[in-house]
């Protein structure tokens, strides 16, 4: 090759990479090149077409792909905009798929059950848009663990009847620091129309009640919405539920210790008279405002697991089969029958450990005997009052006895 054809062949050589340099110096700038389309590059043809193919769909997962201590309730939504969801999959870790439901228009999922905590899910979503152009999305995230999470356990259950006395009462399985604003995550509201306000008793308790007994024949309901509500540092709950319960007929019932009678009265009006036998001077009854918590046809009463021991520990008593026993404190105080002691007692002598006694038969079998009259027209949350016994009044907290409290003194344990 001549000297002369060298230097034409780098010249032009030259001349094309310059141009290579000058259209890459351009593109982000904004200049037009003399000489060239920016439109006809190969890099705005494939632009073009991936345009053409990439799908409108936009699918969006919550929680984001990554989170830790999600929500058992909320997590795991699926939406879609600008196409429809044409297949989601839900599984966890080891493999188990999570049932779930697409909405009518195709346009969101959720999960069927509830979803358990300390668990990694992963998801899968597919969509298309108008044009049938598929999109997918994954996401994987796990929830809340229980050292990280509380829960509320409550009374009285959903669906059930009680008495005018019961308190809503939830006790919580961590304590509660952030007492305000669990407090807010929790309503309560009667048919009534009653103001209902909540009392903590301490980090794990709060109960809820009106100034007043429940209106007769009202309907009461609880709603959690403590889903992500931080109690304690770090600590989260996690119920969403809405529990509703009936408050039947007006049943107070009335012992008087120096009287050794007790008269049970509905809507005011005293339906029957009962003779019974309280606590003796040595172990005299609480007085006060009780609330039936719990009921049992036959239960085990041992001293020995409420204080009452004799000099070789175990209990002065041990009953395997009290009949007809209705619960009145959670330190053992109870309405309930009584078999082993004389007739002549009842009415006339108090001769009990704190308990008030009624006359009943061994088996709790006859329905004829006082005590399983009593038991048979009480509900759990109807009150009893116990008066004269010479003893201190119950402790507010002791049971579902927070009706000993004046108006003024419940509403200062409020936290909002």
């Amino acid at each position: 090759m001549t000297d002369s054809k060298r230097r034409r062949g780098l010249t032009v050589a030259s001349a094309l990479l310059g141009g290579v340099l000058a259209l890459t110096g351009c593109s982000g700038g904004g200049g037009d090149a003399k000489g060239s389309d920016s439109g006809d590059t190969s890099q705005a043809k494939a632009d073009e077409a991936a345009a053409k193919k990439s799908s409108e769909a936009q699918i969006t997962i919550t929680p984001k792909d990554g989170s830790n201590n999600a929500s058992i309730n909320n997590s795991a939504a699926v939406k879609v905009a600008k196409g429809t969801l044409t297949n989601v999959s839900m599984t966890t870790e080891d493999g188990k798929t999570v049932a779930g439901a697409l909405s009518a228009d195709r346009t969101s999922w959720q999960p069927d059950v509830q979803l358990e905590r300390s668990t990694t899910y992963r998801l899968a979503a597919e969509a298309k848009d108008s044009a049938g152009r598929v999109a997918h999305e994954n996401a994987s995230f796990t929830t809340v663990s229980p050292a990280n999470s509380f829960i509320g356990n409550f009374t009285p259950e959903n669906g059930s009847t009680v008495g005018v006395g019961m308190p809503v009462s939830i006790n919580f399985d961590k304590a509660i620091t952030n007492k305000a604003a669990v407090q807010k995550g929790i309503t309560v509201t009667s048919s009534s129309g009653q103001e209902v306000v909540g009392h903590w008793f301490n980090a794990n308790r709060i109960d809820f009640r009106p100034q007043e007994y429940w209106k007769e024949n009202s309907t009461v309901t609880l709603k959690l919405a403590l889903d992500g509500v931080e109690g304690a540092s770090g600590v989260y709950g996690v119920q969403q539920k809405t529990v509703t319960f009936h408050i039947g007929r007006n049943q107070v019932s009335y012992v008087d210790a120096q009287t050794k009678k007790m008269k049970v009265t509905q809507d005011g009006r005293t339906i029957k008279t009962i003779p019974i036998s309280a606590g003796s001077p040595e172990n005299k009854t609480y007085e006060g405002i009780m609330v039936m918590s719990e009921k049992f046809k036959q239960t085990r009463m041992n001293g020995a697991t409420v204080g009452f021991t004799d000099d070789d520990g175990k209990g002065e008593y041990d009953i395997k089969d009290v009949p007809h026993a209705i619960r009145l404190t959670s330190s053992g105080t109870f309405l309930h029958g009584n078999y082993w002691g004389a007739k002549s007692i009842f009415g006339s002598v108090n001769t009990s450990h704190g308990c008030v006694g009624l006359s009943d038969t061994k088996g709790a079998n006859d329905p004829s005997t006082p005590a399983a009259w009593v038991y048979n027209h009480s509900l759990v949350g109807d009150v009893v009052v116990v008066r004269h016994t010479g003893d201190k009044t119950v402790s507010p907290d002791n049971g579902l006895n927070g009706w000993n409290m004046d108006w003024a003194q419940w509403k200062a344990g409020s936290a909002v």
